[in-house]
């Protein structure tokens, strides 16, 4: 520990060693929480330019827990602006193509099915499955990650997948 009081994040190769370390976890992190259409990469660059800009004052053993804040809050700012900008604007519609009308509409209801049954997933349940599934990490690696128990990572999927299977049971 006496160690990690004498370094400085403001050091260029700690940081980009910060960077190297977390900035995939921390998309991915993002990613599954809040989706690809806020560009959670600029979020990931928004932390670490905040994180250079208070170097001086996060501890390296700080730094990770900081990131994840950091870029957490900056989503859920992106998410109410988004809101408001839904409000002021129509969603154009998709170009023609050349599937079926009723192979477009059936994937559209699948797709709806699939969105809204993931959402009604709890954030932590999603959180996890999303890592689990998608990501392929291991529960160790998502226990981690979430500073949980291997057990709680377990019971999370579980609950997911069987909430999943009781929302979309005639797929």
């Amino acid at each position: 520990m006496s160690k990690d009081l004498n370094e400085n994040i403001c050091q260029e190769q700690l940081f980009s060693k910060l960077f190297k370390t977390h900035a995939k976890n921390l998309h991915d992190f993002l990613y599954y929480k809040f989706g690809n259409h806020l560009n959670p990469q600029d979020q990931v660059q928004e932390a670490f330019i905040k994180l250079w800009k208070n170097c001086k004052d996060i501890k390296p053993s700080k730094a990770k827990s900081y990131l994840f804040t950091v870029a957490n809050n900056l989503m859920l700012n992106a998410v109410a602006h988004q809101k408001v900008v839904l409000k002021f604007q129509e969603i154009k519609p998709k170009s023609a193509t050349n599937e079926t009308p009723e192979f477009l509409l059936e994937e559209r209801e699948y797709m709806q099915k699939l969105q809204n049954a993931i959402s009604n997933l709890t954030e932590a349940q999603r959180v996890a499955f999303l890592l689990n599934r998608i990501e392929g990490k291991k529960h160790k690696e998502i226990a981690a990650m979430l500073d949980i128990s291997t057990k709680a990572v377990e019971k999370r999927i579980y609950g997911a997948l069987k909430q999943l299977r009781k929302d979309i049971e005639d797929i």
